[in-house]
């Protein structure tokens, strides 16, 4: 006898636009804008460093909840110049891209923009520092558009 699903609490609409985030809804299904997310990070000559899933966690315990699944991506040479520009702006490598499941069966692509998640370090940290975040928006921008277009 499976569990029946439990759905946690605020996932049934999909993720809203906050500050210095990016949130492309898609007409892709869960499963899909995986694959096209992981095919977008290898195009674009980026590491898919770290994915962590809690629909895979809860499945794994039989429970169903909404896909929902967190991707790290960087590339080395990014993490080299970071590093060298400020020590402490390494704990937020890899950056992520969340993917979430509406409850109309589509999924909904999200993500800091790196020169946000950088901020922080700005100050004190060499000029590198702002020249990598903006590099990574750029790449950033275009690894969504690729998983998350038609």
């Amino acid at each position: 006898m499976s569990a029946a699903p439990v759905l946690a609490q605020g996932t049934t609409a999909p993720l809203a636009a906050r500050d210095g985030w990016t949130v492309r809804p898609t007409p892709h299904s869960f499963p899909v804008l995986v694959g096209r997310l992981e095919e977008a990070v290898t195009s674009a000559k980026m590491g898919l460093v770290t994915t962590a899933s809690a629909s895979d966690g809860a499945k794994a315990q039989g429970f169903t909840i909404p896909g929902n699944r967190v991707v790290g991506v960087f590339r080395n040479d990014f993490a080299r110049r970071m590093l060298a520009a400020s020590v402490p702006a390494g704990i937020e490598a890899p950056i992520r891209f969340y993917l979430t499941e509406n409850a109309d069966g589509t999924a909904t692509l999200s993500y800091r923009k790196p020169s946000v998640v950088f901020a922080p370090y700005f100050e004190g940290a060499a000029a590198d520092l702002r020249t990598v975040a903006a590099e990574l928006d750029v790449i950033f921008d275009q690894i969504a558009a690729a998983a998350a277009g038609k």
